[in-house]
């Protein structure tokens, strides 16, 4: 499983660095978010291209673990 560490990253740059995985072919991944805004911006990118995920939250991010629909 392909894992996109997005922790620190300021928006746009969550979305574009999970916009260029699905470029990629990547289905089974996931990504960690250390914001809100990062944490939403990807789940709404992933919602509108029919990706399932789960998220899982840690003390200092959340995890957002992606399988395609």
């Amino acid at each position: 499983m392909t894992t996109i560490d997005a922790r620190g990253l300021s928006c746009p740059q969550p979305v574009i660095l999970v916009t260029k995985a699905i470029a990629a072919g990547e289905k089974d991944f996931e990504v960690l978010v250390d914001s809100e805004c990062s944490f939403e911006n990807v789940t709404r990118l992933l919602d509108c291209r029919s990706f399932k995920y789960g998220t899982e939250e840690k003390d200092d991010h959340i995890i957002i673990k992606v399988k395609p629909a």
